[in-house]
């Protein structure tokens, strides 16, 4: 096929004689070995998304609208260089980094994506590319340098030597400028640590980690100043310069900025307004007929007119037809095919990888994952001891104003009264005390899906890790409350009572923090979290059979009676204090303690007595026993199930709980739109 070299600004440009239409060539009918490197070239072409849009009444016809978010967007990407994506806000920055990313459903997503002419496979592109979102999630007490470290027990082969591993670590952390910020922590609102940008380039070497091919940020320099946001372009162009193709959507770059850019897309509402190098700028805006003045800022130029012909009657029709006729000629690229690229870049170095081989999946074993994630999370929650303390403080609070309010507990009718009392109350506490988890459980799960995007770890790791990082403090808080509160309050069973009363307890804390993990992972933000928690958990109590008696609950209602979480240990826990043949509630006069006649004179209930026994036949004396425990469990309609029963019962829901988390992350963080 014939060539055209034309020149454009003094470069030499190639033009497809046979197509004219500008597409960028890669030539595949060179001598690969001849070849000093192997480049890589991202095309992509006539990218279409749209999505449903709901009106603010659905249900009369015409309810949904369609709305365009990409329209035909094309061009390509090279390794070395970074592509920038520019526009304002709803442009379609975002969606379009999406699209490239394989962030979007095939069935939704229009045209086509290639690199080196192939189309990628979904599994490979996460293997040899990276993806960093706007916001930066990270764990607050962490060091830069563990933070990495971390990173790199994720995502580096589990072939690589710790030693090795550190090196790429300490070789990251110059490359993104990161030296004198290495042992200090990461921070938040209530501990002090690095600055936003410092903040925003540990969020990319993280993604870096195993030096990808392919880079995608998410407007990596938003809500940073001018010169943090340089820092960032800054190391993003050495990163670029090690070989790996980068991609970043930008909102108004500034002119030091600009400098650092190779490439650029201009887009105004889902359409390409400009494709090409920052320095032709001046003249394609020239042409159009509105030229940059002389000490303007290019982009904010262009943003600015291509924001005046939004508001016009035609919008950026006009400099739409303009763009696809004024076309930036691509230089010829020198390729071969995506599997001798990637291995050769593996061996250069690329990829961290000690072998030519693919990538697999997951860089390390599931039993090493878990043992990574545990480390990881004890080493944050070490850092912040107040946030266990504080649960234990309240924990043990909680449990004193009850040991201090039911202190000694009688058999008496009026003692079995303030017993369930007790038993309903710590029953909800220990699963109300559980919900303070909520906020640190919302902030792990956006850590998840970011790291979980790009396989550094199997859902099923962090979700065990998960479990087994909470069930220490579980016991803590378990043995603290059974002690204060058990010995206090004159509960019965002795020492073995004392043993199951632990364990019933640390069975509720276990499915309590599993049920509000559970909704950690299916609720959007904690505004909405606390709300639902408390809800669901005052069902729960309502039907437990507190309030009302298993036997008075309307049959439209029973089922929730056995959905109820708080039903199980508080039966156990009845169980365990009345289940005792020997033991009485009621003898003698206390027949009369709950009826009209408990305010006469003890002589005369003495009477009433002798006279029921002349009717009744039977001697009825102050020591006869009217009522025993097993007589509670039955008026409280507890005659189904075993203390034990109850026991592995509140245990399996905490189990089952889990598997719902583990569910709720298979289906709820495919970090796809549709």
């Amino acid at each position: 096929m014939s060539r055209i070299i034309a020149e454009n600004n003094g470069g030499g440009h190639v033009l497809d004689a046979a197509t004219g239409d500008g597409t960028p060539v890669c030539e595949t009918s060179v001598d690969v070995a001849k070849l000093p490197s192997m480049p890589f070239l991202l095309s992509f072409n006539h990218l279409t998304y749209s999505v449903k849009v709901g009106r603010k009444m659905p249900l009369f016809p015409g309810g949904d609208r369609t709305k365009t978010l990409l329209n035909g967007i094309s061009g390509v990407a090279r390794d070395g260089e970074i592509l920038a994506v520019l526009g304002a806000s709803g442009s379609g920055k975002s969606t379009l980094i999406d699209a490239l990313a394989n962030r979007i459903s095939k069935g939704s997503l229009k045209g086509n994506i290639t690199l080196n002419d192939e189309v990628v496979e979904s599994r490979v592109l996460k293997s040899i590319s990276a993806y960093v979102m706007q916001h930066d999630l990270l764990f607050p007490m962490l060091t830069v340098e563990e933070t990495l470290m971390f990173a790199a027990e994720f995502r580096l082969p589990r072939t690589m030597s710790k030693s090795k591993r550190r090196t790429r670590v300490q070789a990251l952390i110059d490359q993104l400028g990161l030296r004198n910020a290495a042992e200090t922590i990461i921070g938040d609102e209530g501990h002090r640590g690095v600055s936003g940008g410092e903040r925003r380039r540990v969020s990319i070497g993280i993604d870096i980690i195993h030096d990808p091919i392919i880079l995608f940020l998410d407007e990596p320099t938003s809500g940073l100043d001018s010169t943090s946001a340089f820092m960032i372009v800054k190391a993003l162009q050495r990163i670029a310069q090690s070989g790996s193709i980068v991609i970043m959507s930008i909102h108004q770059p500034s002119y030091r900025i600009l400098g650092l850019l190779d490439r650029l897309i201009i887009l105004s509402t889902g359409q390409t307004v400009y494709t090409g190098l920052p320095t032709n700028l001046s003249l394609y805006f020239s042409e159009f007929g509105y030229p940059i003045p002389e000490m303007e800022n290019k982009t904010e130029f262009a943003l600015d007119l291509i924001w005046e012909l939004e508001g016009s009657p035609e919008g950026t029709k006009s400099l739409i037809e303009f763009n696809k006729k004024w076309q930036s000629k691509e230089p010829v690229r020198l390729c071969s095919s995506l599997k001798e690229a990637i291995s050769v870049s593996i061996s250069k170095g690329k990829l961290v990888s000690t072998s030519t081989a693919m990538v697999p999946r997951f860089a390390n074993s599931f039993w090493k994952e878990i043992l990574v994630l545990s480390n990881r999370s004890i080493l944050n929650s070490r850092r912040m001891p107040e946030l266990f303390v504080t649960r234990l403080v309240a924990v043990s609070v909680t449990g004193f104003i009850l040991a201090t309010m039911f202190w000694q507990l009688d058999n008496s009718p009026k003692g079995i009264q303030e017993r369930l009392g007790f038993f309903a109350f710590t029953m909800s506490t220990t699963f109300y005390a559980c919900s303070d988890t909520l906020p640190v459980l919302l902030h792990e799960r956006y850590i998840f899906m970011r790291e979980t995007a790009y396989n550094s770890y199997k859902r099923s790791s962090y979700v065990i890790s998960n479990a087994l990082v909470a069930l220490p403090g579980l016991i803590i808080l378990s043995f603290a409350f059974t002690t204060i509160t058990f010995w206090a309050i004159g509960l019965n069973g002795g020492f073995s009572g004392f043993l199951y009363y632990f364990l019933i307890i640390l069975a509720s804390f276990w499915s309590g923090s599993s049920l509000v993990t559970f909704l950690s992972g299916i609720i959007p933000h904690l505004m909405l979290g606390y709300p639902i928690v408390v809800s669901i958990l005052a069902c729960f109590l309502l039907f437990s059979g507190f309030f009302i008696n298993r036997d008075r609950i309307p049959t439209y209602w029973i089922w929730f009676h056995y959905l109820s979480v708080i039903k199980y240990p508080y039966e156990a826990v009845l169980q365990n204090e009345f289940n005792n043949p020997t033991e009485c509630f009621m003898r003698g006069i206390q027949l009369f303690d709950h009826t009209p006649l408990v305010t006469i004179p003890n002589a005369m209930k003495v009477r009433l007595l002798q006279s029921f026994s002349d009717e009744l036949g039977t001697k009825i004396t102050s020591s006869t026993c009217f009522l025993r425990g097993v007589d509670i469990l039955r008026n409280q309609g507890i005659t189904d199930l075993s203390k034990w029963d109850c026991l592995f019962i509140t245990l399996a829901w905490g189990f089952f709980f889990r598997i719902l988390f583990y569910f709720s992350l298979l289906f709820g963080s495919k970090n796809k739109r549709t």
